[in-house]
């Protein structure tokens, strides 16, 4: 995928005549990060095309999409603070590409929600985190391919701990009154996402 041509359009939608390319080439590479498997290129381009089909309901879509780029910008599986870091840098560089203080503190904002521990306060963090869930609601084969993609970046954990951790990250998703918050996300994922969760749980407990 070229990236150029939205990269420069993103940042002009938030005011930012000139596009970092250094920096559009710093976040590829975090992206191409030998220890990732799921959190990678291919993810973010799913993401992008998610986004596309709800970017005209977004309050301020240049400001979700940069916040796709940065929401796994530092991905480190013994970290805590992964998104704080992600959050951080997306805002020092949207502060020093002249953005304005609001847009650098609602993007940053935006990433903080991909934290996935609270729920959206805005109708732009209910469409990111959407976008970013809507693996869970992919038809059985590619969710199961996701499934073992977070294995390989778990690899180095012994599997009961894997086992018993993942289990507990995807009931908490499945206890949710609602896994997708956006109707359009709501409306074609829930269910499936639903049927996804409940058998990869029951995988991970009995297999």
């Amino acid at each position: 995928m070229q990236y150029d041509i939205s990269w420069q359009r993103m940042w002009l939608g938030m005011g930012v005549p000139r596009a970092d390319s250094a920096l559009l080439r710093a976040l590829l590479a975090r992206y191409a990060e030998p220890h990732r498997h799921y959190h990678t290129l291919q993810h973010l381009d799913a993401c992008f095309a998610h986004f596309e089909t709800v970017r005209h309901e977004a309050a301020h879509p240049s400001e979700v999409e940069l916040a796709l780029w940065f929401h796994d910008a530092v991905y480190e599986i013994r970290a805590v603070s992964n998104e704080l870091q992600s959050a951080d840098w997306a805002r020092d560089a949207l502060l020093a590409a002249g953005a304005g203080p609001d847009t650098a503190q609602r993007v940053h904002a935006l990433v903080m929600a991909t934290r996935h521990n609270a729920l959206p306060t805005t109708r732009d963090e209910e469409i990111l985190l959407d976008v970013d869930l809507a693996i869970l609601g992919a038809p059985a084969p590619q969710f199961d391919a996701y499934e073992a993609q977070v294995r390989a970046e778990y690899a180095s954990v012994p599997e009961p701990a894997f086992r018993s951790g993942r289990r507990r990250i995807l009931e908490e998703f499945l206890a949710r009154e609602r896994i997708f918050h956006t109707a359009y996300f709501n409306s074609r994922y829930e269910a499936r996402a639903r049927a996804n969760l409940r058998r990869s749980i029951d995988s991970l407990q009995n297999g």
